[in-house]
């Protein structure tokens, strides 16, 4: 059984080595690789075991990069460095490793899910599917959101990456825009990109559900979007509005207790509203993943039930 690296990998940004930690799969023959991305205040060594766990049970090869660490740095936050470590990640286990080069996933939560939502964006060419759970889009927004609550201090670490105060420097402003996955997000139009979202986040936790139910919208067709005035609705008052509950929604056995409560797909994307909050389920995200490959028609069905009854709920520290 291999053994989890803690590395260092070549990247092209600025010639430096940068740290992750990599689990290679058994065997000799290609196998699918998952680049698992940590979250909002943390580096790569905040590393969930569900990762692990699950890239073991499918045999899985895994990348877990620190791409410039916590997102309150200026070299953090969807910065060109940032991005620039993630693709070097795949390179580096793509080089080492056999890797199926049409089963290459990206995953992540809260930041994680940023950096996943900004990856689809600026390279959709490099992945068979991505998946994005409580995920900030608009780090504009988000900045603002943040404002006057129990969650100021994201608000503060915007300006500490942007270089001051995006709602009032033009030059904060435009670093805001250009580290907002929605800023690119219209790239990734052909990949399977699957977004999940807790009801409860923006009041449990930090990041509101409109800042998932914005990044769906932007790849869904005009007719399938959610309206404003629906998105204001359920991540104020924390419920689905009756008009948007369907009676024939399938429930998916593979979130296990956390109910689906909202679910539309469109086009290459899909939008899953669960009962929680600012979490990540493990189960439902390798399960989907793992029915994806680059050049086939995206799987929409619902997952199995993981058997031993547990979905691995991650909940997540921005």
């Amino acid at each position: 059984m291999s053994e989890l690296k803690d590395i260092v990998y070549p990247c092209q940004f600025d010639g430096t080595r940068q740290s992750a930690y990599c689990l290679p799969a058994t065997g000799t023959a290609p196998r699918p690789l998952l680049v698992a991305l940590h979250t909002w205040s943390c580096t790569y060594t905040a590393f969930n075991q569900n990762y692990e766990k699950f890239c073991r049970l499918f045999n899985w090869h895994l990348i877990h990069p620190d791409f410039r660490g916590e997102n309150w740095r200026p070299q953090g936050c969807g910065s060109e460095a940032a991005v620039s470590d993630i693709v070097d990640a795949v390179t580096y286990m793509q080089q080492h490793y056999a890797v199926d080069a049409k089963r290459i996933y990206l995953a992540g939560g809260s930041g994680g899910g940023h950096a996943t939502l900004l990856l689809a964006g600026r390279h959709p060419e490099l992945w068979a599917a991505a998946s994005a759970w409580c995920p900030i889009s608009d780090v504009l927004a988000w900045h603002r959101q943040c404002l006057g609550t129990r969650f100021f201090r994201y608000a503060e670490h915007i300006v500490q990456a942007c270089g001051g105060d995006p709602q009032e420097s033009a030059a904060a402003r435009q670093q805001a825009i250009a580290r907002s996955p929605l800023t690119y997000l219209a790239n990734a139009n052909t990949l399977p990109l699957d977004i999940s979202a807790g009801i409860h986040d923006g009041h449990s936790g930090s990041v509101p559900v409109s800042q998932s139910i914005a990044a769906y919208n932007c790849l869904a067709a005009p007719e399938d979007r959610i309206a404003e005035a629906d998105c204001q609705y359920i991540t104020e008052q924390e419920m689905i509005p009756a008009h948007l509950q369907a009676a024939g929604l399938s429930p998916d056995p593979s979130y296990g207790q956390s109910e689906v409560l909202f679910r539309r797909q469109s086009r290459n994307v899909r939008l899953t509203i669960f009962a929680g909050g600012h979490e990540l389920l493990h189960w439902p995200l390798f399960s989907w993943l793992s029915r994806q490959e680059r050049g086939r028609a995206a799987d929409w069905r619902c997952g199995e039930a993981y058997q031993s009854g547990d979905v691995q709920s991650g909940g997540l520290s921005n």
